[in-house]
């Protein structure tokens, strides 16, 4: 609480609780708009306005305006009072508070004068000044700012704030909606437009005027401000470092046409390292140039073979298609029987999406996200969608922030728990504005973004960057073809080298040999590579990179080498060979999901088993991960089951059923672990691979595993409590609540916090259950033996 603060917000309701149309603030000593409302009615108030209102609008300016600048001549103090009230809320200490304009006051408003960019001596508060100080705008750095952004919106402010209607933008670092508006209007001003005609909007005379104004290395002058102050704006990475653009300059340098360079293959632009018109528009706007070619499209239409054909012939490859509809819905929007194989067979690829609504927040819940899920997974089973496909699943409305916050994410959260639900076959992608596809990347770690680009004014859009995961961006809605063949799409602009799309269906599983003979493959190519990193390690990156390397298995193992994961891909292309994504255990006939493996597997090769009864980070790659996974979701039912022992006995481990460890993962699990310790002791991962699954070690698998990591029955009960309890390793913990609060919603009581004898009675059912699988294993090998097949 800020006691300057609190007094403003006493100030302002006992002035003016009593007039007609004023809303009180709360008395709480925290600054937010509310009181910046408040004060803004009695500053109307003060002014003769009878309908008062939260904006400052146009009368409140032309009012303000006729009175003159407010300054120490000034004699209604009640006017000087709010001004020194805003500047205890913006954070300057404005004066006592007595209504008098003196030193103190005076000083402030030079100070945050200075710190917009504006010339600090000046003291008076003028009408745009005053319409500043009535807002929440920052005017330093703040959380999340960058000094370099800071710089432009001060260099914005002080060459454009003469204008009639260029307000002051914040200078907080931070690239915004009002920030993008500003750059617009320094483009319709420096193109000569007129105080009427800058509008601040991206219409045709501000792109005609930037198609006279194309850049190249030797340029200089305003243009180039402008230019390099949207490539700040944008924060892409350079290639050489991976490091976030910041040179704001007036010079077309050799490094600025690198950089553009950059950012025009982040963007999947034409390469030309200039300022053409295609990339004015892609740093202004989120759909770009419209006009430009585009390589995907989406539709809700049924893409028969006339309709393939146009968009074939078009220019296209990727089409996206909506997997499932309610029965209560009627754009008969979903995929058709037959239409898949119509697609491949005309050259083109798939990308599903799943929406069943989705267009106002209120549909957003983690309970309806799990439900969203489950029903897009079993369309995608029916349709046959291999292992591995990325399903986009859509928000399509504007949320703001604070929806994104209270709805979005626990959605994008009961995605995932719903997914890992049905055993994790496909991954989850989003499809929504540039902000929340970023947001739900970062805390759910979506595969890839589509991009609702074509919807530019949403605030989702305007201030924020392509997300660096994005695979496609919508931009424009046309018509082509023409009889059967005409159809209705959103032309999307495709990232090359992102999602790969879907060419078939129902493709078959994979046999053991043929698995272990593409480990062969990718290790040899792994040694013509070379590359600082073990060739086994490579390979292992390579199995994991599709569905685990995001930005929570980097920071706990670190990320794979991309040179290597290109070039393999690379080398697959050039062979006409396809990844194997999961391949068919002969010993007890299920299907093993080869980037889990990989990912368990990369973990347990990269951090060896601690002593004792400890556990790390390997084990969290592998069965820990899962253990955590599961504990959530015993949390979740604990009504239906209050013991963790009856729920791991029903539960855990099992061939059939949902739940997100099943004997998949357990095998999965205890086959890394295996692995990784051959490996670490100087097997080649090929070798390894051979004989764990064509060299009989598939046999004792769960033996070696029990035996290897927990050692007995006491020692498993014992490690996989402290898998559950551990504070050794923050990114263990901070993981840990991640993947609980996934399967077991938000809030969930952690195991810390549960009483002793249920975690006791929770990790006795892990133990039991490993043994009751090392002996149904000693059984099955027995009975094999007896039938001769072993």
């Amino acid at each position: 609480m800020d006691q300057k603060v609190l007094e403003a917000q006493q100030w302002v309701n006992s002035t003016y609780g009593a007039v007609p149309g004023y809303n009180r603030c709360p008395e709480n000593g925290l600054t937010g708009w509310s009181t910046m409302y408040s004060l803004t009615r009695a500053l109307q108030h003060e002014l003769g306005i009878t309908s008062l209102s939260d904006a400052f609008g146009p009368t409140t300016l032309s009012r303000l305006s006729a009175t003159g600048a407010i300054g120490p001549d000034t004699t209604n103090q009640n006017i000087v009072n709010i001004v020194q009230h805003a500047l205890f809320c913006k954070g300057y200490w404005g004066g006592p508070g007595d209504g008098i304009y003196g030193v103190d006051t005076a000083s402030a408003v030079a100070e945050i004068k200075y710190n917009a960019g504006l010339d600090g001596s000046d003291t008076d508060v003028q009408p745009k000044i005053f319409k500043a100080l009535l807002t929440m705008d920052a005017y330093v750095v703040l959380a999340g700012g960058t000094a370099t952004i800071r710089s432009i919106q001060q260099w914005l402010n002080s060459r454009y704030f003469g204008r009639r209607d260029f307000f002051l933008v914040p200078c907080d670092g931070i690239f915004s909606r009002d920030v993008q508006k500003a750059l617009f209007l320094a483009i319709q001003f420096e193109l000569g437009m007129t105080d009427d005609q800058a509008t601040g909007v991206f219409g045709p005379g501000t792109q005609a005027g930037l198609k006279n104004h194309q850049l190249a290395q030797g340029s200089s002058g305003i243009f180039v401000n402008i230019f390099t102050a949207a490539m700040v704006f944008n924060r892409f990475r350079l290639a050489d470092d991976g490091s976030i653009y910041v040179n704001f300059t007036g010079t077309f340098s050799s490094s600025v046409a690198t950089a553009v360079g950059d950012f025009q293959e982040f963007s999947a632009l034409p390469k030309t390292s200039r300022g053409d018109f295609a990339t004015w528009c892609q740093l202004l706007v989120s759909t770009g140039d419209p006009n430009r070619a585009g390589t995907a499209v989406d539709c809700i239409t049924t893409i028969t073979d006339a309709r393939a054909k146009t968009l074939y012939g078009n220019g296209y490859r990727f089409v996206g298609r909506y997997l499932d509809e309610k029965s209560w819905g009627t754009l008969n929007k979903e995929i058709q029987p037959g239409e898949l194989d119509t697609i491949f067979a005309n050259g083109l690829k798939v990308f599903p999406i799943s929406q069943y609504y989705g267009e106002e927040v209120a549909y957003f819940t983690y309970s309806q996200g799990f439900l969203d899920a489950a029903d897009a997974h079993a369309a995608a089973v029916r349709y046959g969608f291999n292992t591995g496909t990325v399903i986009y699943f859509a928000v399509d409305y504007d949320a703001t922030q604070d929806e994104i916050d209270s709805n979005i994410l626990p959605y994008f959260r009961g995605v995932v728990a719903g997914l890992a639900d049905r055993g994790k076959k496909y991954v989850h992608g989003v499809y929504a504005s540039r902000n929340v596809c970023a947001q739900v990347t970062t805390h759910t770690y979506a595969r890839w973004s589509f991009v609702s680009g074509m919807s530019a004014g949403f605030s989702g859009n305007m201030g924020f960057p392509l997300p660096e995961n994005w695979s496609f961006n919508q931009i424009q809605t046309l018509w082509m073809g023409t009889g059967d063949g005409r159809i209705e799409v959103d032309k999307d602009i495709y990232k090359p080298k992102s999602d790969p799309a879907v060419s078939s269906v129902k493709d078959p599983i994979s046999e053991v040999d043929t698995f272990v003979s593409y480990i062969n493959t990718l290790l040899t190519w792994a040694r013509d590579y070379g590359g600082n990193r073990p060739a086994d390690q490579l390979v292992m990156e390579f199995l994991r990179h599709e569905d685990y390397n995001n930005a929570q298995w980097q920071l706990m193992i670190g990320g794979i080498d991309e040179g290597f994961k290109n070039h393999a891909l690379e080398r697959l292309r050039q062979s006409g060979s396809l990844m194997i994504r999961d391949f068919r255990d002969t010993f007890y006939g299920v299907d093993i999901k080869v980037s889990h493996l990989g990912a368990s597997l990369n973990a347990a090769y990269l951090q060896a088993q601690p002593g004792g009864t400890l556990t790390n980070r390997g084990d969290v790659g592998g069965w820990g991960g899962d253990w955590m996974t599961f504990y959530g979701e015993w949390r979740r039912d604990s009504e239906s089951y209050s013991s963790g022992l009856t729920y791991c006995r029903e539960k855990l481990a099992k061939v059939d059923g949902n739940g997100t460890f099943k004997l998949r993962d357990l095998i999965e699990d205890a086959d890394a672990y295996n692995l990784a310790k051959e490996i670490r002791n100087g097997t080649s991962i090929w070798a390894a691979m051979y004989g764990n699954y064509s060299g009989g070690g598939h046999l004792s698998r769960m033996k070696r595993f029990f035996e290897g990591r927990f050692g007995s029955a006491s020692g498993a009960k014992a490690i996989s409590r402290d898998m559950l309890l551990t504070t050794a390793d923050p990114i263990i913990s901070t993981g840990r609540a991640y993947l609980i609060q996934t399967t077991g919603g938000i809030p969930t009581i952690m195991p810390n916090v549960l009483p002793n004898s249920k975690l006791d009675e929770f990790c006795q059912g892990f133990a039991d259950m490993l043994l009751d699988r090392v002996g149904q294993e000693n059984a099955r090998v027995a009975a094999f033996r007896a039938q001769g097949k072993i």
